[in-house]
C-alpha cells in the first residue's frame, strides 16, 4: 500500500522515521511532505495513487478525494474532521479516523488559563509594568467559589471541569448527552439558557456541527450575568462573533477565545480586533510539545489498526 502524509505533523523527522518504519519494513510505501498547501492541484499530485492519506488540520477538499481512485482510508491528526469533505468520503466508501483525546489536557489547561487571565488581569498587568505603570485599576477576582458552566461535556469538557473543580468551583453544564462521569464530579446538568444565566464563567467545548454553529448567539450572551466570563477553546463559529463583540464593547462580559471563524491573522475590521475585555490566543489550545507528539503516535496507530482490520477512532 501507499501511505501519504500530506502535511507536517509538527514532530521531528526522526519521529516520523520511527513511526513509519513498521510500514516500510513490511514493503509499504510511505511518503511525507514537509510543507502544507491549500492548492487543490498540488494536493491531487501529492495524493496520487495513495491508499491511505494522513492529514492534520488543513482542508481536504472533495475534488482531491475524488481524484484518487485508490483511496480507502484517511487518518486525521486532529479531533474534528469538519475540514474533510465527508460527503465525498461517504460516496467513495472512504473511512476516517481521528486522534480524539490527544489534546484534552492542553485545551483544558488553556481554558482555565484564559479564565485566570480574565479574572486576575495577567496580560493587562504585564502591559502596565512594561509601560512603566503600576497596579492602578487592576484589582482582580478569585476563581475559588465561582460557578462554572461547561457547554459540552465530552472528554475535553470533562477534563476542564476537573481542573475547575480543583480550584474550588461549583459545576453546572449543558450537553446533548448527560454523562455519569460529569455527575460524579458534582456537575449538575441544566438547560442551555439556565447555564448561561447562572454561571459566572461559561466554557465552551462542543464540536462544530450543524446543530452547534451559532449555539452561543445573541440571546444566550444577553442572558449572561453582568461581569461574567465567556471562554471559547472549541470552534469559532459556535459563538456569534458580532454578538460577542457587542457585549464586550458594552462592558457586559469579559471573554477569552482561542478560536475564530478562520485562524489568525485576523482580517482588518474583524469585530474582535481591538475589542475591550478580551484575551485572545491564535488557536494554540491543542499545541503543546506533548500533545503534538501524542497525536502523531495516534495518527500512525490509526493506520496500523485499519490495515490490521481492527480500525480505531472511526468517525466515518
Amino acid at each position: 500500500m501507499k501511505i501519504v502524509l500530506l502535511e507536517p505533523l509538527g514532530v521531528p523527522k526522526e519521529t516520523l522515521d520511527r513511526l513509519s518504519r513498521p510500514f516500510t519494513e513490511k514493503g509499504h510505501v510511505f511518503e511525507a511532505f514537509d510543507s502544507f498547501t491549500t492548492d487543490e492541484e498540488e494536493l491531487k499530485k501529492r495524493s496520487a495513487g495513495a491508499d491511505v492519506l494522513m492529514i492534520a488540520n488543513h482542508p481536504l477538499p472533495g475534488s482531491v478525494i475524488e481524484a484518487d481512485p485508490a483511496l480507502k482510508f484517511i487518518s486525521v491528526a486532529f479531533v474534528g474532521i469538519d475540514h474533510v469533505d465527508t460527503g465525498a468520503c461517504r460516496a467513495k466508501g472512504v473511512k476516517i479516523s481521528n486522534t480524539g483525546g490527544y489534546c484534552n489536557d492542553a485545551v483544558a489547561e488553556l481554558a482555565v488559563g484564559l479564565t485566570l487571565d480574565c479574572l486576575r488581569n495577567i496580560s493587562a498587568g504585564n502591559a502596565a509594568v512594561q509601560a512603566g505603570r503600576g497596579k492602578s485599576g487592576l484589582q482582580g477576582h478569585e476563581l475559588a467559589g465561582r460557578t462554572v458552566g461547561i457547554i459540552g461535556t465530552g472528554a475535553i469538557g470533562l477534563r476542564t471541569a476537573e481542573i475547575f473543580r480543583a480550584f474550588g468551583c461549583r459545576l453546572i453544564g449543558y450537553s446533548r448527552t448527560e454523562r455519569e462521569a460529569a455527575k460524579a464530579l458534582g456537575l449538575r446538568y441544566r438547560t442551555l439558557d439556565e447555564v448561561m444565566a447562572e454561571a459566572d464563567i461559561v466554557s465552551v467545548h462542543t464540536p462544530l456541527t450543524g446543530e452547534t454553529r451559532g449555539l452561543i448567539g445573541r440571546k444566550q450572551i444577553e442572558e449572561m450575568k453582568q461581569g461574567a466570563i465567556l471562554i471559547n477553546t472549541a470552534r469559532g463559529p459556535v459563538v456569534d462573533t458580532e454578538a460577542l463583540a457587542e457585549a464586550l464593547r458594552a462592558g457586559k462580559i469579559s471573554a477569552g477565545t482561542d478560536v475564530f471563524e478562520k485562524d489568525p491573522p485576523l482580517p482588518a475590521g474583524h469585530p474582535l480586533l481591538g475589542a475591550p475585555n478580551l484575551i485572545c490566543t491564535p488557536h494554540v489550545g491543542f499545541d503543546t510539545k506533548e500533545s503534538i507528539e501524542r497525536r502523531a503516535v495516534m495518527a500512525f496507530e490509526n493506520v496500523t489498526a485499519w490495515m490490521d482490520g481492527n480500525p480505531v477512532r472511526i468517525m466515518l
